[in-house]
This record gives structure tokens, sequence and C-alpha cells, in this order.
């Protein structure tokens, strides 16, 4: 079975880690180093993940209290919860039910005179074109943050010049993980250095848990295998239980009840030593063959369904959403035919505040209501994509758009086989996750 989405680090980075978590190491060195490649100009912030420098940034502000903060109708629960633990109102900006970009529109239309910030994000891999959001929020007295979690493409890319804040996720789904860490970059230096001293008085995280989830995710490469993965599915559906919700707890990055007293914390010698390693030796060929691939499935899905965010461009396939009328009907069948689809659990679509119905993002839930993420990777052959679309297209009722099964002998060679083995020298097999 194929996998949703295969996490991206390999043995080496793993045991590297294993060893890091067992070895006296200069923290403060290996942060200032991160923080020197990731921001030459001096303002970058390393951080346990993206929610610890988001709400690091938030307690810094100390905006007051029922200030709004205008967020992109889809984002992760928790971006809410964060805003909210600071007496702060999200308020929601709908998306184009297209490419889930958000419109001006939407945003003139949710801003008051409480509005503080605008907090954006980047989805699915996509990069939306930020100039016109940053001029609004000039224009506006509002703080721009950019949330590009979702759309780290390697150093060339490393925050917009005209974002106030940008926050990059390294958790355990991203691109080049390092099971953890964010970098935040800040355009306001006196911002930057009250946070830095802020985090500075949080707790260490203990380098036993990051030794746990290190292991944890050496056994989940193991489990990735098609052959171990089909055998779990098997099992857990022979059982009567919901693998899907399986897997997403098993990478949910802060479980639980205890998010802040998670997230409050900063990351370990051995964390950032990892992190140090996956940005130094970022793997192009990798990116590039995992785009290439996504494009083979934009053009097998082309003008057939709505594949949200596509269209905009630049765009790395970090996960691959397909919007169909019977997602759980679509996602049954592609599981029965050895692919495994999800709705995933991981994304939310903002609740407008309770005295503004009328900004209820109708485009933006009704465009998640009925999206899937299906896998693709480097190590999926052409001909199991097509296959792919086929069985997506009948489950959707729209057999008579499906692909004519042939073998693309050229993309075949741009793809390192199913084993993960590759010519890189950076190679990054990966394990299971969702979106």
């Amino acid at each position: 079975m194929w996998v949703r989405k295969r996490i991206d680090i390999g043995w080496a980075n793993l045991a590297g880690g294993v060893v890091q978590c067992c070895a006296p190491t200069n923290r403060k060195t290996i942060r200032q180093s991160i923080e020197t490649q990731w921001s030459e100009s001096g303002d970058a912030l390393a951080c346990l993940s993206v929610r610890s420098g988001f709400d690091l940034l938030l307690r810094c502000l100390a905006l007051p209290r029922g200030s709004e903060v205008l967020i992109s109708a889809v984002t992760i629960p928790d971006m809410v919860r964060i805003i909210e633990r600071h007496g702060l109102v999200p308020v929601p900006i709908d998306l184009d039910a297209n490419d889930l970009t958000p419109q001006l529109e939407s945003v003139r239309g949710a801003l008051t005179s409480a509005s503080r910030a605008i907090l954006v994000a980047h989805l699915f891999g996509s990069r939306i074109p930020l100039e016109p959001l940053a001029e609004f929020a000039r224009q506006n007295g509002l703080l721009l943050i950019e949330d590009a979690a979702q759309a780290y493409v390697g150093p060339e890319y490393t925050g917009h010049a005209e974002a106030d804040v940008s926050l990059f996720s390294f958790g355990p789904i991203k691109t080049a993980t390092a099971l953890g860490g964010a970098l935040v970059r800040v355009a306001d230096r006196k911002l930057l250095d009250q946070m830095r001293s802020a985090q500075a008085k949080y707790p260490l995280q203990d380098r036993g848990v990051y030794l746990w989830r290190l292991l944890k995710y050496m056994a989940m490469r193991v489990g990735a295998y098609r052959h171990v993965f089909r055998a779990l599915v098997w099992g857990y559906r022979t059982l009567g239980w919901d693998h899907d919700r399986m897997v997403n707890g098993t990478v949910r990055g802060f479980p639980g009840e205890s998010l802040f007293r998670q997230i409050r914390q900063r990351p370990s010698a051995p964390l950032l030593a990892v992190l140090r390693r996956r940005l130094r030796h970022f793997d192009r060929r990798r990116l590039a063959a995992r785009i290439e691939r996504g494009k083979l499935l934009v053009d097998l899905l082309a003008e057939k369904v709505t594949c949200p965010t596509v269209e905009v461009h630049p765009h790395s396939y970090w996960v691959f959403p397909v919007v169909v009328d019977n997602p759980h009907r679509v996602i049954d069948a592609l599981c029965e035919a050895g692919f495994d689809a999800t709705q995933g659990e991981s994304m939310c679509v903002v609740d407008p505040p309770a005295d503004r119905p009328e900004l209820a993002a109708v485009a933006a839930q009704a465009t998640i209501a009925k999206t899937i993420y299906v896998p693709i990777y480097p190590e999926m052959p052409a001909d199991c994509a097509r296959q792919m679309v086929r069985v997506l297209l009948e489950a959707a009722g729209l057999a008579d758009s499906a692909p004519a099964a042939r073998s693309d002998w050229s993309a075949e060679k741009s793809a390192p086989p199913e084993n993960g083995r590759s010519t890189s020298r950076n190679r990054s097999d990966k394990s299971i996750a969702g979106p």
C-alpha cells in the first residue's frame, strides 16, 4: 500500500540524532549557526515549533485584549487556540474556492478598527503572492505574519521581504524535517530582542523527550514500507479500528491538552543539531523529483476535478489535495486499491466571531469538507499514479475521464525506486504521516 505521506528523514539523520542525544553539545553555538545560516542579517530566531514562535510573538506584542487577528480561514486549530489564549479574536478571511488563496475583498470585509495583525498561510506547498496583502497591511497599520510552515523549499526562500514575521516549520511531517524545530524571522529588531529574551527564560526541552521521538519515527519508518503498512491497515480493519485516526494521532506534534506547557520550551541541543544538518544538506534532487510527481498528477487530473492550490506558483506539492463530492467513498476505494488517502484531521476552518456570523468562511468550508489528500512522492512510479487517478475518478463517478494505462519510462527514470535507494548523497527516505 502506498502510504499517504512519507516522513522526510532518513536513517542517517535519525541515527545521528540518537547519538546527539547521548553526547555533550554546545547548544548556544549550534543555535547561533542555524540562525546565521537562515538569515545573515541577524533577524532569525530558532524555536521549538511554529506554535512556540507564534505564541512567543503574541506574548511580546502584548496587544490589547479584544484586538482582532485576521487569519486565513484554513489553518491548524492550535493557531486559533493560541490567538484566543492571548485574549485576542481570530477573524477568518475566506479563501477562493479553487486555489484557497485569501482574497482582498474578504480581507477588506473583515477589517475593523480593532484589527491589529493579519496571519496568512501558504497551504499544501504553494506560495501565494504576498505583495497585495503586504500593501493592504501597510495601508491599514497591520502586522503581516507569514505562515510558511507548509512551504519550505530550501535556502532560496526564508521569508518574504515585505512580511513583518515569517514562520517556518521543521516538524515531523514537514519538508526536511528535524522532527521538531522552527525558524522565525522578525523584521522589528526590538521585537525580536524581546522574543529572544522571553524565550531564554523557558525551560529546555528534555533530551529524553526528543530521543523518544527519534525512536518512534524509526519504528514508523519501518511501518511505512508498503507490505508492512498494508498488513497494519488490514490488522486495524480486522479489529474494527480506524487506521486513519491511528496514523493522524501518531504524527500529531503536540498531543493531549497541555499544549502551552509543551510549546513553551526552548529546543534541545540534539534537536538543533539535527536541524542544522538538515539545513546544511538540503536534498534539492528529492524536492525536484517530488515536484515532477506533483506535476504529473496535475496533468492527469486537469479539468476533471478541482485540486486546490495547484494553480498557485511556485508549488512544491507538499501534499496533494483533491475535491470530490463523495470523499468517504473515494477514500475507501483508494484504500482497497492500495492507496492510503485521507481527509486529515490537522486542518480546520476558522469560525467567525459570535457577533459577526456574516464572516463565516463559506467558500473555504465547502472546499475543505470535500477535500481528500492522496499520496504522491518520488518513490511512486508514474504507472501507479495513473492507476490511482483511475480509481479516484471511477469512485467519484467520473470514470469517462480516467486516463489510459500506459508506461512513462522517462518519468520512471527520474524517480528513486520504492525501496528508497537513490544516487543522491543526501537521500531522505520517509515514513507515515497525514497532512
